[in-house]
């Protein structure tokens, strides 16, 4: 067995899957501008993190049946497949539903990934092993935006979902030649009872909050009935888990006080992180009327900060303890978060540069020592139910906050436009797609252009507003944190 061909498929597939989640931001209203529906957007994003996040812990189940390998390979073809597919959509409907089968890809690909990586390296090996594929992370965190820029600005914005196809397929030809397992499979128990209670009440609920009151009345009776199915799901899901052998989410580990603390400040931030990853662009593009190139370089100094930030988490909360490293974090999110509050449209570049560098030191001390507190609180025998579990929190504090921030944003501009802009003119749908679209925007009378791209700018100031709330929010929750390095506890 040749490991570094094996640990070069394993590195590539955590490329792919990590910058999925940063490429497409930039595109966003280009893809709006050609295929329609800005009320649609939040769910291109929705449907990849919600599927990743219900099928990350059943794959990582279905590892321990049947090997990592099946796994893998299944997981590698149906993230390619969405991938092609998503670049090929001529609807938003049809990208959403090949967004879901990518995410569903990349559920089976972050669990099998680090396993595969304690199966074939020793302890000692694996720290190392671990450090590269942190800068993975990182360094996909700020490729991400410059190339979806890019392609956006220079090719197309099909290309953001197309050039990960030939890097897939080596990552799938390196591990289907090269991993050779002996497997031992140990009997375990799937939930599918709760995995899909969970979907239908998140689905129903996500789809309820970013329609009413737009698409569908919030009186109406087939809103009032998705409501009431989430909330019955939802509710049935929470009864399944307390009673489940192998819970989808191990609600027994909140028992343990930082493990319960860290998973709430978790995910606070990882709302804010898609926030501004999928609104930001939409900021510097719509109201500041520049390419999809300079939304992706605004994004850049939060990603060289995330790695200046872990390094200095990781090495802190052993001498600082775990309150002190997580509040300092925290507390430098809010600083980034409260002065992307007070942006507007003259608002100079450098400035929002500043505050994304801010956003992401914060984000790197708070993550990484989220990640360690979910590693160290518990013993062995539990140490991948808090893995999974701060994986789950992150996923679905992201799909959430992604779907509700787009239906305040578009509540915003429903209610800014209802009766025309301010001077009297009349605004239709294809005036606000024209809007996001760089090709497009020229169509705009210059006067209608002007007063538009300003109530962009007031609906996303609200948003920037709710997320320095958020934010100020994730600072109380650190605080009860214990004051000293993580340790095992028994639950």
């Amino acid at each position: 067995m040749k490991r570094k061909y094996i640990l070069i498929g394993l590195l590539l597939s955590t490329f792919l899957a990590a910058i999925e989640g940063t490429v497409i931001g930039p595109a966003g209203p280009r893809i709006v501008g050609d295929l329609g529906g800005v009320e649609l957007l939040s769910w291109v994003f929705t449907a990849y993190l919600l599927t990743m996040a219900v099928s990350t812990p059943i794959f990582g189940k279905i590892s321990d049946l049947y090997g990592r390998k099946p796994v893998f390979v299944i997981g590698s073809v149906l993230f390619l497949l969405g991938s092609v597919l998503s670049g090929m959509a001529q609807s938003m409907e049809q990208l959403i539903l090949y967004r879901a089968i990518q995410g569903i890809g990349a559920g089976a690909l972050t669990p099998v990934t680090f396993t595969i990586i304690g199966d074939i390296y020793s302890m000692e090996e694996r720290a190392k092993v671990q450090g590269w594929i942190s800068s993975v992370w990182g360094i996909s965190s700020l490729v991400g935006p410059l190339l979806g820029g890019y392609f956006v600005d220079s090719l197309n914005w099909r290309w953001v979902f197309g050039f990960n196809v030939p890097f897939g397929l080596v990552s799938l030809i390196f591990i289907i030649k090269y991993l050779k397992e002996q497997r031992e499979p140990r009997k375990v128990k799937i939930d599918y009872a709760g995995a899909l209670t969970f979907t239908v009440g998140v689905t129903a609920l996500l789809f309820g909050l970013a329609t009413g009151g737009q698409q569908i009345a919030w009186n109406s009776p087939l809103l009032i009935g998705l409501l009431i199915v989430a909330g019955i799901s939802l509710v049935l899901f929470f009864i399944i888990e307390k009673r489940a052998e192998e819970p989808l989410v191990p609600l027994k580990l909140f028992r343990i006080r930082d493990i319960a603390y860290s998973n709430v400040a978790s995910f606070l931030a990882s709302a804010l992180l898609i926030g501004l990853t999928s609104y930001l662009p939409l900021f510097v593009q719509g109201v500041l009327g520049e390419n999809a190139t300079i939304s992706g370089l605004v994004l850049a100094p939060m990603s060289i900060s995330w790695m200046l930030g872990s390094v200095l988490g990781s090495r802190w909360i052993i001498s600082r303890g775990s309150r002190m490293t997580s509040l300092i974090g925290m507390c430098i999110i809010a600083l980034g978060a409260v002065g992307m509050a007070f942006i507007n449209d003259n608002t100079p570049i450098f400035v929002m540069l500043i505050f994304n560098a801010l956003y992401g030191l914060g984000f790197g001390f708070s993550f990484s020592v989220f990640t360690i507190i979910a590693q160290s609180s518990v013993n062995y025998d539990l140490r991948g139910a808090s893995n999974a579990l701060n994986s789950f929190v992150r996923s679905i504090g992201q799909t959430i906050a992604v779907t509700v921030f787009g239906a305040l944003i578009n509540l915003g501009i429903v209610s800014r436009t209802s009766s025309g802009t301010a001077s009297g003119i009349p605004v239709t749908q294809e005036d606000i797609n024209n809007l996001l679209s760089p090709e497009k925007v020229h169509l705009l009378p210059q006067e209608l252009w002007d007063e538009l791209r300003h109530v962009l700018g007031g609906s996303l100031h609200v948003l920037f507003i709710i997320m320095a709330v958020i934010a100020v929010f994730g600072v109380v929750s650190t605080l009860g944190l214990r004051s000293k390095a993580p340790e095992p506890e028994e639950v």
